[in-house]
């Protein structure tokens, strides 16, 4: 059975033999921001139907629209950690941590729902800075790939921030 090594070309950079650790801890880094996505999509299409009430119906839209986005950006993590070499996991890998993210109590508790989204964002802000601090000057097409993401993260951050900036105005919150 042939290696790795032996089906592929010498690669420059990331994709040289001399940085397969390297490249291995890419790769653990790009599945985890991989798992961070897939989670974030079921959690943001379970609190994209459950809210109840009038004010409920702006989020609920918003979170709609971004399961697309986060579902585009697991699919490219996950063509990413192909491309240098890994394996995408199947769901057995899969371990849930957005415990923020649960429909809350009272599906009239929106609050609950944009803080959750504002802390999974947050999440994801900082391990993808990671992974832009360790592609930096060694992988530069996982790094332009994930700066692109990171801007997407931080908008989205942005928009729930003002979102529960409104109800903190209003005594909601």
């Amino acid at each position: 059975m042939a290696s790795v090594n032996a089906t592929r070309a010498t690669g420059e950079g990331i994709l040289a033999d001399e940085q397969t650790a390297k490249r291995e801890e890419i790769v653990t880094m790009l599945q985890k921001a991989y798992w961070m996505e897939i989670e974030t999509v079921m959690s943001y299409l379970a609190n994209s139907v459950n809210p109840d009430g009038v004010r409920a119906q702006e989020i609920k839209e918003s979170l709609e629209a971004d399961i697309t986005e986060e579902l585009g950006h697991a699919k490219q993590f996950a063509e990413r950690i192909k491309e240098l070499y890994g394996v995408v996991p199947g769901s057995e890998g899969f371990s849930a941590e957005q415990s923020y993210l649960q429909p809350p109590e009272h599906q009239t508790d929106v609050v609950h729902v944009v803080r959750g989204v504002i802390e999974a964002e947050t999440g994801a802000i900082e391990h993808y800075t990671k992974i832009v601090e360790a592609t930096d000057q060694i992988d530069p097409v996982t790094n332009d790939m994930v700066i692109a993401i990171l801007h997407d993260e931080q908008g989205h951050r942005r928009l729930f921030e003002g979102f529960l900036r409104e109800y903190e105005a209003e005594g909601l919150a």
